[in-house]
């Protein structure tokens, strides 16, 4: 995991350096062994057979491996070794028994080498990170009236055109509180209950979506007024989106969080999908962009008790609908 998450050019380098130090330890093994057998002394190269007479025909001295004259020769059949590049000049014997086990040990050592930092690459290549990237929030999070209800609404858009397969959005509030016992903690989270354009949890994220909690009685924001959202109130709010990349199959998750002072009271997000000639067009200029709405400045536990409140309240102007003058398959392109 440590491998994984490091950055490319220590990745790179442990890489290259795995295969370095394995190569030169080995290097040095098979020197040590054809110093110890005296392979690298030539004198022995031309000894006689002990058990024959002077008369007898000078026995050839077999190395245990062929051609290795230095530590130079020693390192260069180290790499064919672990790589297995046969260029034939140099091979072992069957003089040095332990020569066979330092092959077979080397040849393993190669293959854990291989095994692990290709799969480490495989598993950087493969990440998910940069396909969240492309999953946007609005940068600050809005509480406006929504069906006559005060809701929590933020902004979640996806910029690539391949989709993310079962998305699911969820959210918490975090909070320093206190049970009744006394005993206080400093990050409670909570989970709050979402609604989303398709209903539940799951979204379709083929365009921008605005997603809001209405704020209950069973919400964390019940008590939440435009006082207290300011950078000195202990509340943030943490948004993650998960899904399936559709190319790779891998599952990513994009976060993002609103402290108190990101929270716009009585604001909503713009339109930014239009409809020309059958085609939808998303702009993403104004992605985060909000207009004030008549919204009460009191809690929503206050807006439900005081059904009075909304009775004062001015309506804003419903947005026109307009029909479609041609009948297209509607597409959708990004500005």
């Amino acid at each position: 995991t440590t491998l994984v998450d490091l950055k490319w050019p220590h990745t790179l380098l442990i890489f290259t350096m795995s295969f370095l130090c394995s190569w030169l330890l080995f290097g040095m093994v098979w020197w040590l062994i054809a110093f110890a057998h005296g392979d690298l002394d030539h004198s022995t190269r031309l000894q006689r057979d002990p058990g024959e007479g002077a008369a007898a025909a000078p026995a050839g001295f077999v190395p245990c491996v062929t051609s290795i004259h230095s530590f130079t020769s020693a390192f260069l059949f180290s790499i064919e070794v672990q790589v297995t590049i046969g260029f034939g000049g140099r091979m072992v014997t069957e003089e040095c028994p332990a020569a066979i086990l330092v092959l077979i040990v080397q040849n393993i050592v190669g293959l854990v080498i291989n095994a692990i930092m290709l799969g480490c690459i495989f598993m950087k290549t493969s990440q998910a990170h940069r396909r969240a990237e492309t999953l946007i929030f609005s940068k600050h999070a809005v509480i406006a009236l929504r069906e006559g209800k005060l809701c929590f609404m933020l902004r979640v858009g996806d910029l690539r055109k391949s989709m993310i397969i079962s998305a699911t959005i969820r959210m918490q509030v975090v909070k320093k509180t206190a049970s009744l016992e006394g005993e206080v903690v400093p990050l409670n989270q909570i989970d709050i209950q979402m609604e989303n354009p398709v209903g539940g949890n799951s979204i379709f994220l083929v365009s921008p979506l605005i997603i809001y909690h209405v704020i209950d009685k069973n919400s964390p924001l019940y008590d939440i007024s435009p006082l207290n959202l300011h950078h000195h109130e202990d509340l943030e709010i943490i948004v993650i989106l998960e899904g399936v990349v559709e190319t790779t199959g891998i599952t990513t998750q994009a976060r993002t969080s609103y402290l108190a002072d990101e929270i716009l009271w009585g604001q909503r997000f713009v339109p930014i999908v239009a409809e020309e000639d059958g085609r939808y067009s998303v702009d993403y200029s104004k992605f985060g962009n909000t207009v004030k709405v008549p919204t009460p400045s009191c809690t929503a536990r206050q807006l439900e008790e005081d059904k009075s409140i909304m009775d004062s309240m001015p309506l804003s102007p419903k947005g026109t609908i307009r029909k479609r003058s041609v009948k297209l398959k509607p597409k959708f392109t990004i500005s």
